[in-house]
């Protein structure tokens, strides 16, 4: 079989977790994506919501396992030689639905072929098939060095936040459900007398608005002095689902030009949204009456295609002091809006 050469790599990505308007939760997953040809393998898959089988969350047995397997180092685990290149990040069964395909060796090379959409054991590529995807041939050296990269001990992504403020019984709200969508979190006054290895555990710190400047800066030195690079997080308002919304963006560790959602502006009474490749965008409007009751409502959702889209909002969504958020599978922005 003939295929043009392809590149091959590797880059850390995530599916955003996320406290839905509805009451739902969406479960946050980190994952390690593919890289064709300078661009995430998941992007060609239009709206897919699905994770890679490269999971920084599961077992390092099962992860190791999965890395010998697109190494052809052990049997693939569907029939037909067949493996999950992307499978559903809330369970992983193969009855969700999978993006399966046939890896083979041709000499050095390594090609990857008859993309499918599969949810048994047995893949139709005529009914199901991605006949526009594929065949990719990688070079056997940098296939092999980008997927041996992830046995040599990266401790990955850290998954858990460390929570600033003097309401706690928001905070509690706020870090019961980042433990429901699988982020750690903790509460506290300051991180005086935290040691350093505690604080290295941690991939954001997040101030609330109450938060003096001075004690701000106080947790910043404490992380500075332990050497640890972490992301701040300032929150917006005291509103559960928009705060866990900033945190997701926070914990984002995707190279920035790998992003499929990378500009949101909010002004006027519409959005601007800008993605890298067709995808379903859902914006979410957030506020506080004068009772600081909290108000949500879904003013988008839809498929946007490549490039700039400008999205008119409801006027009652946006009145007063309020905040959008543009979400899709993988990325989540935020923005005050400007009147």
């Amino acid at each position: 079989m003939s295929a043009e050469y392809a590149t091959f790599g590797l880059a850390p990505a995530m599916r955003a977790g996320g406290v839905l308007t509805n009451g739902d939760y969406q479960v946050h997953r980190d994952f390690v994506d593919f890289v064709v040809d300078g661009r995430p393998l998941l992007f060609q898959l239009s709206d897919l919501d699905a994770v890679s089988p490269l999971a920084s969350d599961v077992p390092p047995a099962i992860f190791t396992a999965q890395v010998r397997g697109l190494l052809l180092e052990a049997d693939a685990p569907l029939d037909g030689g067949r493996h999950v290149i992307y499978g559903c990040p809330e369970c992983e069964g193969i009855e969700c639905g999978a993006v399966t395909a046939l890896i083979e060796r041709e000499g050095d090379d390594y090609v990857w072929r008859d993309f499918a959409w599969q949810t048994g054991e047995q893949a139709d590529l005529e009914r199901n098939g991605y006949h526009g995807i594929g065949p990719f041939r990688f070079h056997g050296a940098e296939y092999r060095s980008a997927l041996n990269s992830l046995l040599d001990g990266d401790p990955g992504p850290r998954r858990r936040v460390l929570l600033i403020g003097a309401r706690v019984a928001l905070l509690a709200k706020l870090a019961a459900a980042l433990r429901v969508i699988g982020i750690g979190a903790d509460i506290a006054r300051d991180a005086t007398g935290v040691p350093a290895d505690e604080l290295r555990a941690y991939g954001a710190v997040v101030f609330g608005r109450a938060v003096p400047e001075a004690e701000r800066a106080a947790v910043r030195e404490s992380f500075r002095d332990a050497g640890v690079d972490v992301a701040h997080v300032e929150g917006l308002a005291p509103i559960v689902p928009l705060l866990v919304a900033q945190i997701e963006h926070a914990l984002d560790r995707g190279p920035r030009e790998l992003r499929r959602l990378t500009r949101l502006v909010a002004a006027e009474g519409e959005a601007g949204v800008e993605v890298t490749s067709t995808c379903r965008v859902q914006l979410t409007a957030y506020r506080l009456d004068r009772l600081s009751r909290t108000h949500a409502h879904d003013v988008f959702d839809g498929i946007l295609e490549t490039g700039r889209h400008r999205i008119p909002l409801e006027a009652r969504a946006v009145k007063g002091e309020s905040f959008i958020v543009a979400r899709t599978s993988g990325s989540v922005l935020v923005e005050r809006m400007t009147p």
